[in-house]
């Protein structure tokens, strides 16, 4: 009887960690898992006041990926979903799109290394146009 419960301990185990896609990788790595090669616009959209920014000049587009790419997401252990979100981000290569907000991906929370919110916070005073 132990055996078998002990045996459905561990496959039930087995099926929670496989079912959860929570390797470390860089927000890079994500981004061309969804077939996202080259970036033609990016939307950063406040979601404290639903105001969003478009990127679209590439000059910009490259400085503002080149400063987030590499931002490491490590999965969190506390899985529960949550209500709002400080940034939403928008990554296009013509018709495809790749979004994701500092704390989630793919409905999967992280925490982000380092700290991408101030990155992102920054570049977002810095831009200009606004889309109410």
């Amino acid at each position: 009887m132990k055996k078998i419960l002990f045996l459905i301990l561990l496959v039930s185990l087995f099926l929670v960690s496989a079912c959860t896609n929570g390797k470390t990788q860089s927000l890079e790595a994500f981004y061309k898992d969804a077939k996202i090669e080259s970036i033609d616009k990016v939307i950063i959209q406040d979601g404290s006041t639903g105001a969003s920014k478009t990127i679209t000049k590439q000059e910009q587009i490259n400085d503002f990926v080149s400063q987030i790419k590499n931002i490491k997401f490590t999965l969190q252990d506390n899985q529960e979903q949550r209500v709002g979100w400080r940034y939403g981000i928008t990554l296009f290569d013509s018709e495809r799109e790749f979004k994701f907000t500092l704390s989630e991906i793919d409905n999967t929370y992280y925490e982000s290394n380092p700290n991408i919110y101030p990155i992102v916070d920054n570049y977002y005073k810095q831009l200009e146009n606004v889309e109410e």
